[in-house]
């Protein structure tokens, strides 16, 4: 054999003994966390996020949930960004200030249901706020919402603002702070998972909650009245990240699948699992006696009033933060909330 030869052939068994390994992608193991329980409407919706991408990248990408979260809820983004976690989700407003634009979200009158609002959220953010780059450092697979926020409280009836003069309310921060502030109500920032608790020492009245939270935190013995406010009194901004650097380790192939099961799809996903979360805990007040009422004209008239200011500021602030034109945006928001009802 000609030397030439002998050099193709050696040169053709090392390609083709290579081509195998340079051919398989390595396998990418999702390690998730959650601050809520496995039970939570959020943390199943994950776990079935991961469930799909195993599928359709027959087991390319797969999750391993961690035993406890690695981080207190207002950490997670951080934490997932430093690569102490994977994927995980948190709330914007945990951390006030840093996620202005995400704001959009949590006005008032946002939407009936948490599908609907996730949705025209998911649309306006991957349209307009992406590009902001707020989340350097974080793939955000969707944003969300939870479901609209209701006026819960142990002491009376509330359908005025005059009503909840006197009343403390827990809230979680972000807007829902400022838009409790607008309206006269006194409130206390504190994760959702101390209100029982927080209700039994009577360090506060009542809560700002959707309807969800009456079930998963067992609060059908503590509050004994509930406002809804048609359209909600506000919404909380979520978002569901993946550290960018273990993002680029999956193949593109399997990025491309990832692609279609987020945005709207993800964010459809948690936010249906939201609303059953809601209906449960609207049949658990029922159940329970919980006294309901329906924020009328003028309530609501009272609110509108109260928190025009507020979206004023949101939208100097996303003109700050380089949004070419906010309030059309704010404006197509709504459109799309009242398409999707």
């Amino acid at each position: 054999m000609r030397p030439s030869a002998m050099f193709v052939a050696v040169l053709s068994v090392v390609w083709l003994a290579a081509w195998p390994a340079a051919g398989r992608a390595q396998p990418v193991v999702l390690q998730t966390s959650s601050w809520l329980p496995a039970s939570h409407p959020l943390s199943q919706s994950q776990a079935k996020w991961c469930a799909e991408v195993e599928q359709v990248t027959s087991s390319r990408v797969r999750c391993s949930p961690l035993p406890r979260p690695v981080s207190p809820p207002p950490g997670t983004f951080d934490a997932v960004r430093d690569g102490l976690a994977d994927l995980s989700f948190s709330v914007h407003g945990y951390t006030p200030g840093r996620y202005p634009s995400t704001q959009i979200a949590e006005m008032p009158f946002g939407g009936d249901t948490a599908e609907t609002a996730s949705l025209a959220y998911q649309r306006i953010f991957a349209r307009y706020l992406a590009a902001l780059n707020d989340h350097r450092g974080l793939k955000v697979i969707t944003v969300f919402t939870h479901g609209p926020g209701r006026i819960c409280n142990a002491r009376r009836p509330v359908g005025s603002l005059a009503d909840m003069s006197g009343l403390r309310f827990r809230i979680d921060g972000g807007t829902v702070s400022d838009i409790g502030k607008a309206i006269g109500a006194a409130v206390v920032m504190r994760p959702a998972s101390e209100t029982l608790e927080l209700l039994g020492s009577g360090a506060i009245d009542g809560t700002f909650s959707p309807a969800e939270s009456i079930s998963s935190l067992r609060l059908e013995k503590a509050i004994h009245h509930c406002t809804t406010v048609p359209g909600g009194l506000y919404n909380t901004s979520f978002a569901f990240v993946m550290n960018q650097a273990t993002w680029e380790r999956i193949s593109k192939t399997d990025q491309a699948s990832i692609e279609r099961l987020s945005g709207e799809h993800a964010a459809m996903l948690f936010g249906r699992a939201w609303d059953q979360a809601d209906r449960r805990g609207i049949a658990l007040m029922q159940a329970t006696g919980v006294r309901a009422m329906v924020a009328d004209r003028a309530f609501v008239d009272e609110i509108r009033v109260r928190v025009e200011p507020l979206e004023d500021k949101w939208v100097v602030d996303a003109r700050a933060r380089g949004l070419a034109d906010p309030e059309q945006v704010l404006r197509e928001f709504r459109a799309e909330v009242a398409r999707l009802h």
